[in-house]
């Protein structure tokens, strides 16, 4: 009752001071202070995640970071002040909360950005084998597929990247090489290192080896499905399981009664909970970017 009541009151002078013109100096301020200090310690600012979701090809709106504000940093305020009973630490964790929001933005985007450029990659793989059956020829079957429009950019741009590559150079090595560096994908090294060896020894018998690598890239695939579905699952647990613990110390507090309040005069019990939620927020953190990691790279 007391945090509604103080923050009422918060809220009319604000708009008090706003409406009768006063203190507009020292609001702007504030506000460019609060603003400097988020964009030189945040991970990522909303603007630099917005722009590189654009250059995944996804959107991040106003109203999704918004909402983000308002659910994430309103358990990091419910935390501060339920922790400590304080507006102070409220403010203080609701904001350091907030400021991680476009870099968990940005680890979500990354995986989904992944996850196609895993897909477009199975085609690419599975579609140039096929071509060659056709056609014997390496570069040739690059044509083909190039002309397909089965593929997307950036693999669609890289692909004809490689193929005028391999006209200016008289070989594929080099061509193969960056390909591979730019997508370390164990099917695309595999892929073109037996093209690098038909494209040399000649491409007698070589049917059975492409049948085997099309029934290793199905089975690369199914796993790496299989251990994304499994990933899933084990992720929604590890968020239940951490925002849980998140509440364990409120809910000793009730348990407690008033010796809760009590105990926080003493300055080793306030670092006990700040230890509780930097060490929690930190194991979902580095949790998070363990889950939203590129699909499929070794």
């Amino acid at each position: 009752m007391e945090l509604f009541i103080m923050l009422a009151i918060a809220l009319v002078v604000l708009i008090y001071r706003m409406q009768s013109g006063q203190d507009e100096s020292i609001l702007k301020t504030f506000g460019n202070t609060v603003k400097d200090l988020y964009n030189k310690y945040a991970p990522y600012s909303y603007q630099d995640v917005k722009e590189k979701s654009k250059q995944l090809g996804q959107d991040y709106s106003p109203k999704q970071y918004a909402t983000q504000v308002v659910l994430i940093g309103g358990l990091g305020a419910a935390i501060g002040f339920f922790y400590f009973w304080s507006i102070i630490y409220a403010i203080i964790y609701g904001v350091a909360f907030i400021m991680f929001i476009p870099y968990l933005q940005y680890l979500k985007n990354n995986k989904t950005y992944s996850e196609f450029i895993f897909e477009e990659v199975q085609v690419y793989c599975s579609n140039v084998i096929n071509e060659f059956n056709a056609t014997q020829s390496f570069v040739k079957s690059l044509e083909g597929v190039r002309d397909s429009g089965i593929l997307e950019d950036p693999i669609l741009t890289d692909v004809k990247t490689l193929i005028d590559q391999s006209y200016r150079n008289g070989t594929i090595d080099e061509a193969v090489e960056e390909f591979n560096k730019k997508y370390p994908y164990y099917m695309v090294k595999n892929m073109h290192q037996l093209f690098l060896q038909i494209t040399k020894e000649g491409a007698q018998d070589s049917g059975e080896s492409l049948e085997n690598m099309m029934m290793d890239i199905d089975t690369l695939v199914e796993g790496v499905y299989r251990d994304k579905m499994d990933r899933d699952v084990s992720h929604k647990k590890f968020l239940t399981f951490g925002v849980i613990l998140y509440f364990l110390a409120i809910l000793t507090q009730f348990l407690m009664g008033d010796g809760y309040k009590k105990m926080l005069n003493m300055f080793y019990v306030k670092l006990i909970l700040h230890a509780i939620v930097i060490i929690n927020s930190y194991f979902i953190i580095t949790g998070e970017k363990f889950y939203n990691e590129d699909t499929g790279v070794e």
